[in-house]
């Protein structure tokens, strides 16, 4: 990869799901042996799955500046709302091949996580916006979210998606704690290993 940089053939170069201890092995061996080290990381974000981004990544932001390029802000839908009343036909968890994915969202979990969004709707609608836009405007205001990838099926999921920008600016403190208490999810920060 670091040949990639060197010959101008990207700008810079990450990795996908990495823990934090392998990004910082990769690091440091890079910087040891004159390399280009890796400088992103492209992790799942949303606000049902958040211990990776908010805390087992939290020293390597400082430490070595490390940049995120978000996945599945959506939560494969979950956070649309679609899946409030069950599976609507022609969604993806209305195919054989995600059969999966329908038992990830139809089980205990996924029940309490849509009775959550059915929770997160009306403060949607109050801020002008759907629950998607809601869903990837608060990824976008963690300041260790350096880019939020989005998936569209169709063209004008790509114009609503972008919406969230919009939303994302009326994302108050007030407004942000209303949502963690519908989520109810904040990961505990690490234990500061030099304070036990």
């Amino acid at each position: 990869m670091s040949h990639v940089v060197d010959s101008g053939r990207a700008f810079y170069w990450g990795t996908s799901e990495w823990s934090a201890e392998q990004i910082r092995q990769a690091y440091d061996f890079a910087r040891s042996e004159g390399l280009v080290p890796p400088t992103m990381e492209q992790p799942q974000y949303h606000m049902f799955h958040r211990e990776r981004v908010e805390r087992e990544y939290a020293r390597l932001y400082a430490d070595i500046g490390l940049g995120t390029t978000i996945w599945s802000p959506l939560a494969s839908g979950l956070l649309t709302g679609k899946y409030n009343d069950g599976v609507p036909e022609g969604t993806r968890l209305s195919l054989p091949d995600y059969e999966w994915l329908r038992r990830q969202v139809l089980s205990e979990e996924g029940t309490r996580r849509i009775e959550k969004v059915k929770r997160l709707a009306p403060l949607a609608q109050e801020l002008g916006g759907t629950l998607a836009q809601l869903a990837i405007a608060w990824c976008l205001t963690n300041p260790n979210v350096s880019t939020v990838i989005t998936g569209a099926s169709r063209a004008g999921q790509v114009s609503e998606n972008m919406k969230a920008l919009e939303v994302a600016e009326r994302l108050t403190p007030e407004v942000m704690n209303r949502i963690e208490g519908v989520l109810e999810n904040r990961p505990q920060p690490e234990q500061d290993w030099r304070n036990p």
